[in-house]
């Protein structure tokens, strides 16, 4: 029995440093100089170990990564919230047409970005929030709607009908049960939905290089691609600069994977 723990615990190290290889190699090669950074000595220990590549690319990149945390704040915010308000309703409300309802919103989830960049950038630019951070904001919070929606209404259903039948004998409206009830249970559900959130939005480029069309608003995904020169492309630098864009979410997944797991499993008696 120990033997095959151990060989378990040997299997899932060996498939934990496979798939930290990528980031093994953003790190190695930031901290090599612009001689060193090459395709023949990519698995080469840097000779002068020197954070400077670190340091430039930051340089460059902070501003942008400001730009990340006011997009991403209130996008995911915004869009858990509303998420856990169609999720409450639709769980627990039943009114003509509720049938279609769901389903159009989960609809949202599979319409392609590409599709609808045009009318997009047109409807933006009419309301005047074009090559802005809030209008990337508005623009996260009503993509994220389908899937917060559908994460909550499954949460939802799996709370006992038991404790929405006793706040409606005590008197409580339809939004009384949701702040009153639902709402004090709804950790682990806004758990799974803002590590998704925050991770889906901070990631985005699609979006993030259509809608902000000036350096100063873009957020650090732009900037990342933006690093690259067009005639010299410093692999240290580039590479510095993905680990330090890729190092929030990577955070998040790190010390909040928990929480992640939890929430997912906590809905996932009911569907």
């Amino acid at each position: 029995m120990k033997v095959r723990r151990a060989l378990i615990y040997l299997a899932l190290a060996g498939l934990t440093g496979f798939y930290l290889l990528p980031v093994y190699v953003l790190l190695l090669t930031g901290l090599k100089s612009f001689a060193e950074a090459d395709l023949t000595r990519m698995w080469n220990w840097p000779t002068q170990p020197s954070l400077a590549a670190f340091a430039k690319a930051w340089e460059k990149l902070s501003p942008n990564f400001m730009n990340s945390v006011s997009l991403v704040l209130p996008a995911t915010a915004l869009s858990s919230f509303i998420g856990s308000v169609n999720g409450y309703v639709l769980a627990r409300w039943r009114f003509r047409g509720s049938e279609i309802l769901f389903p159009a919103i989960l609809f949202g989830m599979f319409i392609p970005y590409q599709s609808i960049l045009i009318p997009l950038v047109r409807f933006l630019q009419s309301i005047g929030l074009y090559g802005s951070i809030p209008g990337l904001i508005l623009v996260h919070v009503v993509y994220g709607i389908p899937i917060t929606s559908l994460i909550f209404r499954n949460y939802y259903a799996s709370i006992p009908g038991e404790l929405v039948e006793a706040a409606r004998v005590d008197g409580a409206s339809l939004f009384g049960i949701y702040r009153w009830v639902m709402l004090p249970l709804s950790q682990p559900g806004f758990a799974v939905v803002a590590i998704w959130q925050f991770t889906q939005i901070w990631n985005d480029f699609l979006f993030a290089v259509t809608v902000t069309n000036k350096p100063a608003q873009q957020p650090i995904t732009v900037a990342l691609q933006n690093l690259a020169g067009s005639q010299i492309i410093e692999w240290n630098v580039q590479m510095a600069g993905a680990l330090l864009a890729a190092l929030p979410t990577l955070l998040v997944y790190i010390f909040l994977g928990r929480f992640f797991l939890r929430g997912l499993l906590a809905g996932a008696l009911k569907g």
